[in-house]
């Protein structure tokens, strides 16, 4: 295993560890990229049991890259698919960098972690299963740089 990919695996361990006590955290998986890049055709799949369809929840993007990757920004195609099957999808852009190209993510040696807000109060219309599809929709086939993709769901405080 190399240092990148080690030290990606540790990040996660220990990003699992200070979340397992959050109780507002209903949902915070990441699946790993390809060290080869992202392949335009490929998406990073979560299953989501939901239990309230009460509360209202922040839906967040998690996203990982190593410093070196080429751009400021980033495109994604992101597909939700309630348990009923209807499909809600959007395109979404983030900033990864300031105009000056300094990362807005947090991270220390060459990985950086990004908390990307996809929806804010959101309410599940019901309880099941959902599932969010996410692609990268920048104009290369292959996107070098990102490690790991993530979603995370969090209950809203107060609820």
């Amino acid at each position: 295993m190399n240092k990148t990919k080690r030290f990606a695996f540790y990040a996660a361990s220990l990003a699992v560890l200070f979340t397992a006590c959050d109780r507002s955290v209903i949902y915070n998986a990441y699946k790993p990229i390809p060290f080869t890049g992202w392949n335009k055709d490929s998406a990073a799949v979560f299953s989501v049991s939901i239990t309230d369809s009460v509360s209202t929840h922040n839906v967040y993007i998690n996203l990982r890259n190593n410093s070196s990757y080429p751009y400021c920004n980033i495109y994604l195609f992101v597909k939700a698919i309630s348990p009923a099957g209807d499909v809600a999808g959007d395109t979404v852009e983030y900033m990864l960098t300031d105009a000056y190209g300094r990362w807005y993510g947090k991270g220390f040696s060459k990985v950086i972690d990004n908390r990307l807000a996809f929806r804010k109060f959101v309410r599940f219309p019901s309880k099941g299963m959902y599932r969010f599809e996410i692609k990268q929709g920048m104009r290369n086939d292959i996107l070098p740089e990102i490690s790991d993709v993530g979603l995370r769901i969090e209950r809203v405080d107060g609820q």
